[in-house]
């Protein structure tokens, strides 16, 4: 956005600091400048402003003169509209029709007769010139130059066109209207329009129609100024592809009460050039719009509670209850003192962003100036970690030591997504003002953002991705929305090499399964088993897939993206998805470390080859030789297995060394003779065939 600093200082002439100082001073407040331009002698500087979204009412000059005002403790003209007097009149028939009073809760109309149509002159010439805005006539210039002064957007209609008067209300589907640009529209039901009594005259808060436009022989004009609701005008610019200068303000929040001003601040430009102005100010209002919007309820702000968040200031003083009515005051709320130490402050219509009390902190630290406080660190007590830090910070180092990279996905997720993705019976939560038809809900879960985080990898050439994600799942409805953590991974790609006993295409699935066994062991279960089945949501291929449960209860699903799924998304490669409930396991406590001192006593190790049937699983033979009760046996490892399916069939080659050592004494030959024999006897019971040392199954 583009300032000029000598239509800045208008509003406040007092400014001492030169425009560089300003600058600097606006930046430290959060009113970014970003460059400073020399215009010339006489023309001052130009400013390109970053404006933050939240911050509508500071884009214009007049938003940033207050800002201004309010660092420097300076008064701050007023708009003011100087206006000849109304020439009686019958009021112009305005109506706004029912079903569009929340989303028209303002609308302001004036008419002008006899006007003349010609170039702008003056003031409007000048800085249409050093802002590089193209000028196109006095009457279209009127509405630009109040939109870059104070802020809100305005149309003027050629009265003339319009037939009987003006209507406000939802466009008929597939009603057709011919914009200012020349592109004819089919509007949606839900479309907001301005309309006479037979047409639709423009798209509400977006673009005016080319049947109502100021012409060179427009005679006499109705000007409009209104309050649009945002939802609404985001979705009708989002559909037809539009963005304005009109719809940039007013999807981000206008102000309910500066429509009036506007109105009289566009009559007084036109009329400038000559005309008549015709009855007084038409001013419709929807009393339970203005509710929610300039009559919003006061909120109760503590002084002490603003010195406890802000802490120790450089000035001796520090933050006083005088500092923070200045400020606040300066910025347009109106404080009513409650207690000496309490003030109920009445919200400005121009600050939708402000909602509670920590606002207001924020607005008076931001004011106050951030260096303007002393670096000290919070007392002992005052910071308190989350009580599920410690285990989230254990699951995250537990998925980076095992290959995986932490991602961020969108908390936004798609109605289709949601309906795939979604718990049964948990609900989703629907946004107010959805960005677009692909975020129209908060995520019910993390996986549609991996797929896509997967997706997005492979459609570079990134084909071998290991990915986590810890986020917050939100299910309920829009009343109660209920948020609970989860977990998501993501794997793509095959293990190499990949596992003896397992085809390559099988090894992801086998990987995410010791991958969620890895983070289980980390918690505490008290003792609930684990176990598996394949009761698995429709977007997991059945057969490569299956689901958790602890206790009974099912705390997640692992396996391959359904082939369907994987088609309808276009994906080069299958992909692997895990998703725990991460509330369940946070819920229970972290497994406490044990250690102890190391033996002072050597260890013997014993290998042990065999032959098992395919059938056999390690898990069978670990728990089957763990039963023998031999306390000094420290670990159990299986050093090779493999297979040569073509030559002996059914079977599968296992080298297992055991390490044994005592915490008392030297292990003599008898009782490890013992022991050895015990392991023998215990695989053979299982299927297993010693194999000969000559080797009746030669590795291949």
């Amino acid at each position: 956005m583009k300032i000029l600093t000598n239509w800045l200082r208008t509003y406040v002439p007092d400014i001492a600091v030169d425009d560089h100082q300003l600058a600097e001073d606006l930046t430290l407040r959060g009113i970014a400048v970003e460059g400073v331009h020399n215009l010339g002698p006489g023309n001052g500087h130009l400013f390109e402003m970053d404006i933050t979204t939240n911050r509508v009412d500071a884009m214009n000059h007049y938003g940033i003169a207050r800002e201004a005002a309010t660092i420097y403790n300076l008064p701050l003209a007023s708009l003011h509209a100087q206006l000849p007097a109304p020439l009686a009149a019958k009021p112009f028939p305005v109506r706004i029709e029912a079903d569009a009073e929340a989303l028209c809760g303002r609308f302001t109309a004036q008419v002008l007769r006899g006007v003349t149509i010609a170039p702008s002159t003056g003031l409007t010439a000048d800085y249409f010139h050093l802002l590089a805005q193209k000028q196109i006539s006095n009457a279209v210039d009127a509405s630009n130059v109040t939109l870059l002064g104070m802020g809100h957007p305005t149309h003027a209609f050629d009265l003339d066109r319009i037939e009987g008067g003006i209507v406000v209300r939802l466009a008929h589907k597939g009603e057709k209207l011919k914009l200012l640009d020349g592109t004819d529209r089919i509007l949606e039901a839900d479309d907001l329009v301005i309309a006479d009594e037979q047409k639709a005259l423009g798209l509400a808060g977006v673009m005016g129609g080319w049947d109502s436009m100021i012409t060179a022989d427009t005679k006499n004009i109705l000007v409009e100024a209104a309050w649009f609701d945002q939802a609404s005008i985001r979705r009708s610019a989002r559909r037809h592809g539009l963005h304005t200068d009109a719809s940039h303000r007013f999807e981000r929040g206008a102000d309910f009460n500066a429509a009036p001003i506007a109105n009289a601040l566009v009559s007084m430009h036109i009329l400038e050039s000559g005309g008549t102005l015709e009855g007084d100010l038409i001013d419709l209002v929807i009393p339970e719009v203005a509710a929610k919007t300039a009559s919003r309820p006061a909120i109760e702000l503590s002084v002490k509670e603003v010195q406890r968040h802000l802490g120790t200031t450089l000035a001796p003083e520090g933050i006083t209850k005088e500092i923070v009515s200045q400020f606040l005051t300066a910025l347009g709320c109106t404080l009513t003192p409650q207690t000496d130490d309490t003030f109920a402050v009445q919200l400005p219509s121009w600050r939708l962003d402000l909602e509670r009390e920590i606002d207001l902190i924020e607005e008076v630290a931001r004011v106050y100036g951030y260096n303007g406080f002393a670096n000290t660190l919070p007392a002992p007590g005052i910071v308190i970690a989350h009580p599920a830090a410690a285990k989230e910070a254990a699951v995250r180092s537990r998925l980076l030591a095992l290959g995986y990279s932490e991602s961020v996905s969108s908390t936004f997720a798609s109605q289709s997504d949601s309906d795939l993705f979604a718990a049964a019976g948990k609900g989703t939560v629907a946004m107010e003002n959805p960005l677009s038809e692909e975020a129209t809900l908060l995520r019910p879960s993390l996986i549609p953002g991996m797929v896509t985080m997967l997706a997005h990898n492979l459609n570079r050439d990134v084909k071998e991705v290991r990915l986590f994600e810890q986020g917050q799942l939100f299910t309920g409805s829009t009343d109660q929305v209920n948020e609970a953590a989860g977990l998501s991974l993501g794997l793509t790609g095959h293990v190499s090499p990949a596992p003896p006993l397992q085809k390559a295409a099988d090894a992801p699935f086998y990987e995410l399964k010791g991958v969620a066994e890895s983070l289980l062991s980390l918690f505490d279960l008290g003792g609930d088993p684990v176990a598996y089945s394949t009761e698995v949501p429709v977007w997991l291929e059945p057969g490569r897939s299956a689901a958790i449960s602890l206790a009974g209860k099912p705390i997640g699903f692992f396996g391959e993206l359904a082939a369907s799924q994987g088609q309808q998304r276009k994906l080069r490669q299958p992909i692997f998805l895990a998703e725990l409930d991460l509330a369940r396991l946070y819920a229970m406590p972290l497994r406490k470390v044990i250690a102890r001192d190391l033996s002072r006593f050597q260890t013997v190790e014993r290998d042990f080859s065999f032959t098992m049937p395919d059938s056999m699983q390690w898990q069978t033979v670990v728990d089957a030789i763990h039963a023998l009760g031999i306390a000094e046996l420290q670990r159990l490892t299986p050093i090779e297995v493999w297979r040569d399916s073509k030559k002996y069939p059914g079977v599968y080659a296992l080298l297992l060394r055991c390490v044994f050592q005592s915490e008392e004494r030297t292990l003599n030959e008898a009782e490890l003779t013992g022991w050895w024999s015990s392991i023998i006897t215990t695989l053979m019971a299982l299927g297993g065939t010693i194999r000969a040392p000559e080797g009746t199954f030669p590795r291949t």
